[in-house]
């Protein structure tokens, strides 16, 4: 009875009566000694569990039945997921993600909502108060940079797009490869990329360098947007998100504010700046470029304390260092709430089948460059792949009414903010220009001009023997006037032109008295010495403060409108949040037929920003909520993208109306917003849904 029954290995080994039944084959079986009596077996097994038997056949390397059968079942998976169809897996994979989003939502509300929350809020609303800076940057220093670096008017509207253009790349690229690379390590990569090149564009010289600069710095920064989204949003409960969410957008406006206040406070200060010798010039400009580095430089050192999301760590397989992120999160805000006593419950997340295959080539294989290469290859590839998936049927209809609704929102915003600042200094030159001064037939001689011109035109003029020292002309026209003997010295000049013009010995002496400024003129025995080199910048005329105030004012009157949006977000949903705002925002459009002065332009401008804005915060959490945790970041940099290339036709198409009509800018962005409005009212209502 003491005696384990071994029939389950071998038919060779039958127990009987107490004794083992061997086959005649000439072997020893141990079969032929006595069987022992049941003292014996008693005293054998005395104080021995079966279950801790050795298995005999053990001493002989023979493995235990009931091993070889738990290998088999163990292996089975694994060979069965090698020739199962790929649907099948991906069918399994969107189950467990479903598994998954109930249960970490679960999670999250367990973890609560505090200091964590608050801390993460604060470094990625500076990430994301970086972007708001960086469009109103150009805008502001092209005035002085125009002038700084000789730009023509074809190179101007290049250095205001180019910064549009790299927005728009980054988005998508580096918004894909937050999905798999992980959203906290590309929000480091797009933020230093920022904030090298934005800090190497301050002290260049060159414009092609400068243009590239800011290319550059525009492609680190588009990748912000889709990742600080997608990042906050997978550490907020399904209560908090619409809200929260719509709080993080009021860094874009703080940004906006940041920009103006720093260009109306360091721009106009010439002295600000340095030179070293006479071809480095480091103008208040400059500062000014450097100056608005700095949230992205204070985001990117604290981003460095922040972790990663765990919603993405279990997409990609890695549960133990999301259960301990997790965990970070619930001890922190029990800590701050006084509750440090309270356990995190969670042992086990459910973490979705694993898909993906990443090609790894070992160093035998090959070099490390080409070991790079296919890593790099593969995952752009997956981020490819991602894109498309964005357009299967599952998604296609939401991408698409998506992508006309950014597209439209775009289009009208981005082409009314740079139309407004353009109205209002086309309204600053036609009443400068009813100013002008018109002198006909005067004759001068003998006289010394030490003092500013502006504003004036002189026809018909005789001058002889006159100086002109150190003076500047602006605004200054010379119309079939003759200069004979006259002496020009250290004289600059904007916008100031000699046409059908005679002029006889007369000297030139460092000056910018240019060729191209003497149009059908006659030079008779006259000389042009030392002229001044590069161009020149006037800081008390060439910047203009009215265009500070109108950016600071459209910045500031978004507040309201962020603050309704954010109450309101989860208890009248999205779609009414998106239609609604950009109805409302193209009534406020007709009525730009009656701003026929800079007061009137300014006021429309604050209420059209004020009641856009709603739509803007709505359409970033609806994006964010629409798509899975493994797409999203790849998403929303196609719709951001995609809201950059809108951005940039606006910006092109109304301020080519501007001093021609107002009719073809109003009647556009009314009519985009609503279209775009209509239609948004057609998508899917995610306030109740978990985050996939």
């Amino acid at each position: 009875d003491g005696y384990r029954n071994t029939n389950q290995v071998s038919d060779d080994y039958r127990y009987q009566d107490g004794s083992y039944d061997t086959p005649n084959d000439g072997y020893y079986r141990g079969g032929d000694e006595p069987a022992q009596d049941e003292d014996a077996q008693s005293d054998v097994t005395e104080g021995h569990d079966e279950d801790d038997e050795v298995y005999e056949g053990e001493y002989q390397g023979i493995p235990h039945p009931d091993d070889i059968k738990e290998k088999q079942k163990k292996r089975a998976p694994a060979m069965d997921d090698e020739y199962r169809d790929r649907a099948d897996l991906m069918a399994e994979r969107m189950e467990d993600e479903e598994q998954l989003a109930h249960q970490y939502e679960n999670i999250i509300e367990e973890c609560g909502h505090g200091r964590f929350q608050w801390t993460l809020f604060f470094v990625l609303g500076l990430a994301l108060m970086a972007d708001g800076v960086e469009v109103f940057v150009v805008g502001f220093v092209l005035p002085s940079a125009e002038k700084d670096m000789c730009l023509s008017s074809s190179n101007k509207g290049m250095l205001g797009l180019i910064v549009y253009l790299g927005m728009m790349v980054g988005a998508v690229l580096l918004g894909g490869l937050a999905d798999k690379l992980g959203r906290k390590q590309c929000l480091i990569i797009s933020l230093a990329i920022n904030a090298a090149f934005a800090f190497l564009s301050s002290f260049v010289q060159g414009y092609g360098f400068f243009l590239f600069c800011r290319l550059i710095s525009g492609l680190g920064i588009g990748g912000t947007l889709p990742i600080v989204f997608a990042y906050f949003s997978e550490f907020l409960s399904r209560e908090k998100r619409g809200e929260h969410l719509s709080w993080l957008c009021m860094f874009w406006m703080i940004g906006g504010i940041y920009a103006s206040a720093m260009a109306w406070s360091i721009i106009p200060h010439y002295g600000w700046g340095f030179s070293m010798g006479t071809k480095y010039h480091f103008h208040s400009w400059r500062v000014f470029v450097l100056v608005c580095a700095l949230p992205c430089i204070a985001s990117l050192v604290a981003l460095k304390f922040m972790p990663e999301s765990p919603r993405f760590l279990l997409e990609i397989g890695k549960h133990d260092e999301a259960w301990m992120i997790l965990k970070q999160v619930h001890d922190t805000n029990m800590r701050a709430k006084g509750e440090p006593e309270r356990v995190f419950t969670v042992s086990y997340i459910k973490t979705p089948k694993q898909v993906d295959e990443f090609i790894e080539i070992q160093s035998s294989t090959g070099t490390w460059y080409q070991r790079w290469l296919v890593r790099i290859t593969t995952t752009l590839k997956q981020v490819w792949d991602n894109v498309l998936y964005c357009l299967t049927a599952q998604y296609r209809m939401n991408t698409l009414m998506l992508a006309v609704v950014w597209f439209t929102m775009a289009l009208s915003y981005y082409g009314l903010i740079v139309w407004f600042p353009d109205m209002i200094r086309y309204f600053q030159d036609e009443a400068y220009e009813s100013r002008v001064k018109i002198f006909d037939e005067e004759e001068v001689s003998h006289f010394t001009f030490n003092f500013t011109l502006e504003n004036q035109i002189h026809r018909n003029g005789e001058y002889r023997n006159d100086k002109f020292i150190g003076m500047k002309f602006k605004e200054v026209r010379f119309e079939d006037s003759l200069f004979e003997d006259c002496y020009f010295e250290d004289v600059r000049s904007s916008e100031t032109f000699f046409e059908n013009c005679t002029i006889i010995s007369t000297v030139f002496y460092n000056t910018d008295l240019y060729e191209h400024k003497f149009i059908n003129c006659r030079l008779i025995n006259s000389t042009f010495m030392k002229e001044k080199e590069g161009c020149h910048i006037d800081f008390e005329e060439d910047n203009d403060f009215l265009i500070y105030l109108v950016s600071f004012l459209g910045s500031l009157s978004v507040l309201p409108g962020n603050i309704i949006s954010a109450l309101l977000m989860d208890k009248i949903g999205r779609i009414k949040m998106i239609g609604g705002s950009m109805l409302i925002s193209a009534v406020c459009c007709f009525f730009l037929f009656f701003g026929n002065s800079e007061s009137a332009m300014i006021g429309w401008q604050c209420l059209f920003c004020g009641a856009s804005i709603a739509a803007w915060n709505a359409l970033d959490v609806i994006t964010v909520e629409l798509y899975p945790t493994d797409k999203r970041a790849t998403a929303f940099g196609i719709l951001n993208g995609l809201c950059k290339f809108g951005a940039i036709l606006g910006n092109s198409i109304f301020s080519s109306f501007v001093g021609i009509t107002k009719v073809v800018p109003i009647l556009l962005a009314s009519s985009a917003l609503v279209g775009g409005g209509l239609l948004a009212l057609r998508l899917p209502e995610t306030r109740e849904q978990v985050l996939m």
